[in-house]
């Protein structure tokens, strides 16, 4: 399903480039024309608005940063940095603490709306859809990878070959960082959720089908046996309890959001040092900042914190037998 959407968005949009309009791009809810060159773009949900920016296009509104946003502005800072250098006037950012604000996304009045990672419901979709065009999701929600989220952002602005250099530059950028870190490759890697410190009785993970999980494949880990037998169609997360936690024996490096407290409490506990990755502290643990939001591969944000996330996956890998 995947593949199909991707050659649909990548082939129509190949025909814009030429000037050849309608465009015509499939995704989990049908299909999207549209009808004209987009001079109004705006986006909703998680780092949709990164591809016209990278791209050298200021959307008219985007989604307010609402989380790793150090001062409080809504807006991360390669986005920021990306913004002082395009020159035009600053988006209105929408505030979804609430889901999408219909409203504010209207009186922008956009031509197209960017979702290609989100977790549009179709009920959102229909409504997005009477304001303007809706790229949305291939698959499910929120399991679009960096990758889709270019081919298909990119698609729906028709500018298809600009969105596939783009990606040859992050690969490339990436490729640059993995050469001097050795030590991670082929290691195994899962994504523990937020946890509490005082509560670890349940264990939730990302799934396989995360983009949190899948950027472990672009830094050249791979994910556990264990993590993909516990992942379900159209899931981005899962949970055990934490008395099955044997079963993630197979884990080298565990990544996880939290501090010193966390670190020390699955220490202590008795279930979750059982994992291997717990005994030999070969632990990640990220904070509510830049660089935790690396974890969460985007298209502006992998080049700015990449070498930050790479060190402490470095640092994890080398204590795992």
């Amino acid at each position: 399903m995947i593949a199909c959407v991707w050659m649909a968005a990548h082939a129509t949009a190949l025909a814009a480039q030429g000037g050849s309009y309608p465009l015509s791009i499939d995704h989990a809810f049908g299909t999207t024309i549209v009808e004209k060159k987009p001079e109004r773009v705006a986006s909703v949900a998680w780092a949709n608005h990164e591809v016209p920016l990278a791209l050298g296009i200021i959307p008219v509104g985007m989604a307010r940063a609402n989380y790793g946003d150090d001062d409080a502005d809504g807006i991360l800072p390669w986005v920021a940095a990306r913004l002082g250098e395009l020159t035009g006037d600053a988006p209105v950012l929408f505030d979804e603490g609430d889901g999408i604000d219909f409203e504010a996304v209207a009186a922008v009045r956009p031509d197209v709306i960017l979702a290609a990672y989100s977790g549009l419901s179709q009920a959102d979709y229909d409504t997005l859809s009477q304001i303007a065009p809706v790229i949305a999701y291939p698959q499910a929600p929120w399991s679009t990878d960096w990758r889709e989220m270019i081919r298909l952002n990119s698609a729906g602005l028709g500018m298809a070959s600009e969105g596939d250099a783009l990606i040859e530059d992050i690969e490339a950028d990436i490729a640059r960082t993995l050469d001097g870190h050795p030590e991670i490759k082929g290691k195994s890697a899962m994504f523990i959720t937020h946890l509490s410190a005082s509560d670890l009785s349940t264990i939730n993970f990302y799934t396989a089908n995360d983009t949190r999980v899948k950027f472990f494949a672009d830094l050249g880990m791979v994910s556990p046996k264990s993590v993909e037998q516990a992942t379900k169609l159209g899931t981005f997360a899962g949970s055990v309890s934490a008395e099955q936690i044997d079963a993630f024996d197979d884990v080298d490096i565990l990544v996880t959001y939290g501090d010193r407290t966390l670190f020390d409490a699955l220490k202590a506990n008795p279930l979750t040092l059982h994992m291997p990755a717990v005994a030999q502290e070969s632990l990640v643990m990220l904070g509510n900042d830049p660089v935790g939001n690396a974890a969460n591969p985007t298209p502006l944000s992998i080049r700015w914190v990449l070498k930050d996330y790479v060190k402490l996956l470095s640092e994890a890998a080398k204590k795992s037998k």
